[in-house]
């Protein structure tokens, strides 16, 4: 959600844009002011930055040690009907008709070259209504196109997200239930919750590595109070610490995770393999849009972390190898917990007859100089992938 590149315009210091045809988040008035910095993403303005010179890192120590909310554009579609699983058995290479009502999954469409498309995660709501929380970038149309002849709608809840990240964010969501959290709520679970007397979808989920959920508005027939949400989550996490941040701190932390952003990260002509997301294509399952390709793609690795001692890697720095360029930074940041730059390389090509794991290369920086960095897979921190897996009731409840 935050790895969007950033282009600078030298001669402009602000270049003002209207919100005509971008949807503003109903949230916006509670944080907002002439200082904050908006991203696009998914059609929709969110909070970048609270004004240009915010520095991230208190709130990424908050986010690491407590918990803060966070206003993020991500955009649920809702499939739904009799065929609502086929749709996504149609469109997605892991399988949708194994989600039990109330699981979530990480799910990846492709093209028929089986390059990426969309990522992003499924949720089961219920035995024919499905909601597809997609990344950047158009899928709606795609979605019906896949349902043409079969009895399912693929439809915009506008539904907006807040997300409650960090490891008391649990806590945090005991206190909005008014208790009785249960221990069942685990990784990639969802469910309906009655927050401050509004019957709303939450999962347990995020975009920094962390215990973390997401709270889904709701835009009808009884639509949400957003004000009184706002309010009542801010008074449960009191306690607890929360703030409100802006993006900053939760896009340090994705990369330390080792998210993805499909689009910047995962390149249009990457496919899962390619990207290092092979691992999530079934070929298990039926036919599915893009399966004849990826059954006879090249499995070989191109998009890979890299750690720099020396230097903050960056979107668009090149990367070289025995004096050659073989690849460019996505995305990058300095790691605070590690104390060195991490990023995502992007390989050109494979290497020969060998790995690029573990190889020495050289970032150059925006001045030209080379500095050693090391290839490394993902994520940077909690290589197992435990921390959002944290059981409730440990040190919380």
């Amino acid at each position: 959600m935050t790895g969007e590149r950033h282009y600078y315009i030298e001669s402009f210091d602000t270049v003002r844009l209207t919100s005509y045809r971008v949807g503003q988040s109903p949230f916006a008035h509670r944080y907002a002011t002439d200082q904050t910095i908006f991203g696009i993403y998914c059609g929709r303005l969110y909070p970048l930055k609270a004004a240009a010179d915010e520095d991230p890192i208190p709130n990424y120590w908050k986010l690491r040690n407590g918990v803060l909310l966070y206003d993020v554009p991500e955009m649920p579609l809702e499939i739904a009907g009799p065929d609502a699983v086929r749709v996504l058995e149609k469109v997605l290479v892991c399988k949708a008709d194994t989600l039990a009502i109330g699981r979530c999954r990480y799910a990846i469409a492709c093209n028929e070259d089986g390059t990426v498309v969309m990522d992003g995660v499924v949720m089961r709501l219920g035995p024919e209504r499905c909601w597809y929380v997609k990344a950047n970038g158009e899928f709606a149309s795609w979605l019906r196109a896949a349902a043409v002849g079969l009895d399912a709608e693929v439809s915009d809840p506008d539904s907006r997200v807040l997300q409650i990240q960090g490891p008391r964010s649990l806590e945090v969501l005991n206190a909005a239930i008014g208790g009785g959290l249960s221990s069942d709520f685990k990784y990639f679970r969802a469910g309906f919750f009655d927050i401050g007397g509004q019957r709303l979808w939450v999962s347990r989920t995020g975009w920094t590595g962390e215990v973390g959920i997401e709270v889904y508005t709701d835009s009808g027939p009884e639509p949400t109070d957003h004000d009184a949400l706002w309010d009542h989550l801010l008074s449960s996490g009191e306690p607890f610490g929360m703030e409100f941040s802006t993006s900053t701190s939760m896009g340090i932390r994705r990369i330390e995770a080792g998210i993805l952003d499909n689009g910047s990260d995962i390149e249009p002509d990457l496919t899962p393999f390619s990207a290092g997301l092979g691992h999530f294509v079934n070929f298990d399952k039926g036919d599915f849009i893009g399966r004849s390709a990826l059954e006879e793609s090249d499995r070989r690795q191109l998009l890979f972390g890299l750690v720099c001692p020396a230097a903050t890697p960056e979107a668009g720095l090149s990367v070289y190898y025995h004096n050659a360029p073989v690849g460019h930074m996505t995305i990058g940041t300095w790691s605070p917990t590690l104390d060195t730059g991490v990023g995502y390389v992007r390989f050109d090509r494979p290497l020969a007859d060998d790995d690029w794991l573990g190889k020495t290369v050289l970032l150059q920086d925006q001045e030209g100089v080379l500095h050693e960095a090391t290839v490394d897979l993902l994520p940077f921190i909690d290589k197992e992938k435990q921390l959002p897996r944290a059981a409730w009731g440990e040190g919380g409840e």
